[in-house]
């Protein structure tokens, strides 16, 4: 008498589901230097927002050399993306995870001690090299760790630190940067140090997934990157990451320059949005888990719409207080968008290619970042400085992105 290959199946992910609960301990200790890690991962994205202010005055830079310098970041980690998750799934998320942070250490000193066009470029390319591994990986030790019914919330709350990098970045960055934007790197340096000793420390070691008879034939590569779903969300985190990198590269040099404000002044509007970022992240988690499973497309679609309308809205503002206001709604939108996006791969397709997968995805939000920073610093100059045709452009890619969530498959 044979057991069906179903019953295997349902029997191998319930034990797998009951040795992932049991370890509540160490996964809150995995959590928490993941978070270290991602919370400098975002503290230096944000930074270089700021950082590039003074940078520029120094050696007298245009938009577009500061576009330059801030893209290429991006297309250092828009080239590792797909190799740093398929290292992820076939050597451990822990080495990838200690490489990424080692890489992003010795850069963000190296940054720091820069003092050219050409190094500030190369120096960033390597940085985003550096970071291309961790998204990746944090998603394979999430799939790992967790079961699934719980790996969604995990990982928005994982991508919450994005609002936690933020403020650092917009508080003590920020800070540093008035005094000397040197002195900014190097404390972001010796931050990655810590956080590099937590995942060291904290993070398990990479374990094999358990294996069934059944399990035999293996997903192949070819097949993930060639996943319809996996295309559409590429194609989704390319259009979001336009919008959101778009908004965040350019924000404080439009708050700036539209209502003449300090860098600090800067600095501290953008924390108070970072702490609404961090909310958000946690937010959606639980509105994508609890209120809106089976129907993220709904949600993500009423809030691409919305974003659009609030872009529209900072190019009309004259008000600084109600352009205060349209932007702390936009940011809690935009990573709304950003963490469906990022978490449904969790819902939609196999754990053992979840590092590809997540590479692949997020590879579009690299490319998005990419071009964003680059392709608005040469419309700013063109347009003679007004920052309007930014924001008209990002209206419009946002809403681009919500219909083409809208052709994600799910299953009935």
């Amino acid at each position: 008498m044979s057991v069906s290959q179903g019953t295997i199946k349902k029997q191998s992910d319930a034990k797998l589901s009951v040795s992932k609960e049991k370890n509540n301990t160490g996964g809150v200790l995995l959590t928490t230097a993941l978070m270290a890690g991602y919370s400098m991962i975002y503290m230096d994205k944000n930074m270089i927002s700021t950082a590039i202010i003074p940078i520029a005055e120094q050696f007298h830079l245009t938009t577009s050399q500061t576009g330059l310098i801030m893209s290429l970041f991006f297309l250092g980690y828009s080239l590792m993306q797909i190799p740093g998750g398929w290292l992820a799934d076939r050597i451990g998320y822990k080495k990838v995870l200690m490489l990424s942070l080692s890489l992003i250490t010795i850069f963000s000193f190296a940054f720091g001690l820069a003092g050219s066009l050409l190094m500030f470029i190369l120096i960033r390319f390597l940085a985003g090299i550096g970071h291309a591994g961790y998204p990746p990986s944090c998603s394979k030790g999430i799939a790992e760790n967790f079961p699934k019914t719980r790996r969604t919330f995990i990982q928005s709350l994982i991508l919450s630190t994005s609002g936690i990098g933020g403020i650092f970045a917009f508080v003590i960055g920020a800070r540093l940067i008035d005094l000397n934007w040197h002195y900014a790197y190097y404390a972001l340096g010796t931050f990655f140090a810590i956080a590099l000793l937590m995942v060291a420390l904290l993070v398990p070691n990479s374990q094999p997934t358990a294996k069934t008879k059944i399990e035999k034939k293996q997903v192949s590569f070819k097949s993930v990157i060639s996943n319809r779903n996996v295309i559409i969300l590429f194609v989704a985190m390319l259009l979001a990451n336009v919008a959101f990198y778009g908004n965040m590269s350019w924000l404080p040099t439009f708050l700036k320059t539209k209502f003449s404000l300090s860098i600090s002044t800067v600095g501290i509007i953008l924390a108070v949005n970072a702490i609404g970022g961090t909310l958000a992240s946690i937010f959606a988690g639980v509105l994508l888990t609890k209120y809106f499973a089976g129907k993220e497309k709904l949600l993500l679609m009423v809030c691409s719409v919305l974003s659009s309308l609030l872009f529209l809205g900072l190019v009309l503002s004259n008000s600084l207080a109600l352009s205060i206001a349209f932007l702390y709604v936009l940011t809690f939108l935009l990573t709304t968008i950003f963490v469906g996006i990022f978490s449904w791969p969790h819902k939609i397709l196999p754990e053992n290619v979840i590092g590809s997968s997540i590479g692949i995805v997020n590879t579009g939000g690299t490319l998005g970042g990419f071009i964003a920073p680059m392709a608005f610093g040469a419309l700013i100059s063109m347009a003679g400085g007004s920052f309007s045709i930014v924001f008209i452009t990002l209206a419009i890619a946002v809403v681009i992105c919500g219909l083409v969530l809208l052709t994600v498959k799910t299953e009935k």
